[in-house]
């Protein structure tokens, strides 16, 4: 299987360098939305755009994608909320499984139903250890899920969790506190995890600053995705790639 994308990851990890994903949700981004996001993202250097989320109930997914492709070269990541959505327009798909959970639909179930059409869509695949984290308030990732959160002071979960996952073969461990989480996932929780593992660290949720942006970047996150404050602002997507980008360069080992 191909890992062009991935190998960037880890590449920019390696020379530490942070990375920020602007994540679109197409049942909340028509037309003249995804112009402004994409005009913005290449004006302010965006890396990655991922697209999907935990419900998706319309159907402009490869709409979405395809105006994307055809209006900029920044990398399109699926990020699915479920089987369906899948699309092989795009170029890479986060194969989410949810460690921090314990139903086994999202740590394997739906892996199995998906797994022949994933292979035969050309995508390619990153397996993704999938962690949410308690953001003070009941999220869509959460409800659907049926599973509960890891809480935002239990450090220590975090990390074992972490570790386990990347042991399994995880290529990324993916942290999330979820869209409309009330508390972004602290920056000490952060810090343990990524002093505990060697794949690449993203993590969402919450984050409606620049500061808190490079906060995170500073603990130890290598890529940052903001999806619901942008939505918001879409202005701020300027700003907070300035602040990820501007983290000092400090190289890690070689995986």
């Amino acid at each position: 299987m191909k890992q062009v994308l991935y190998q960037g990851m880890v590449g920019k990890k390696q020379k530490g360098q942070k990375s920020f994903a602007v994540l679109i949700d197409p049942d909340k981004a028509d037309t003249a939305m995804l112009d402004e996001l994409v005009e913005l993202s290449l004006r302010s250097h965006v890396d990655y755009l991922l697209v999907g989320g935990s419900l998706v109930i319309s159907n402009r997914l490869t709409e979405c994608i395809l105006h994307i492709k055809n209006t900029c070269d920044i990398p399109v990541i699926l990020f699915p909320g479920s089987p369906s959505q899948v699309s092989p327009h795009a170029d890479a798909l986060l194969y989410l499984s949810m460690i921090s959970g314990r139903n086994p639909e999202l740590l394997i179930g739906q892996h199995v139903v998906s797994a022949p059409f994933v292979k035969q869509s050309g995508l390619e695949i990153i397996s993704t250890g999938y962690m949410v984290i308690d953001g003070g308030a009941p999220t869509t990732v959460s409800y659907i899920s049926n599973a509960t959160p890891i809480p935002a002071d239990k450090s220590e979960i975090a990390m074992c969790t972490a570790m386990a996952g990347e042991m399994l073969g995880m290529k990324l461990i993916y942290m999330d506190a979820g869209s409309g989480a009330r508390k972004p996932i602290s920056e000490q929780m952060i810090e343990r995890v990524a002093s505990c593992i060697e794949v690449p660290l993203l993590v969402g949720g919450g984050i409606h600053s620049p500061e808190k942006a490079y906060l995170n970047c500073k603990a130890g996150a290598d890529v940052v995705v903001i999806g619901n404050a942008i939505e918001k602002d879409s202005s701020l997507i300027a700003e907070m790639s300035a602040a990820i980008h501007s983290v000092a360069v400090v190289p890690t080992e070689p995986l």
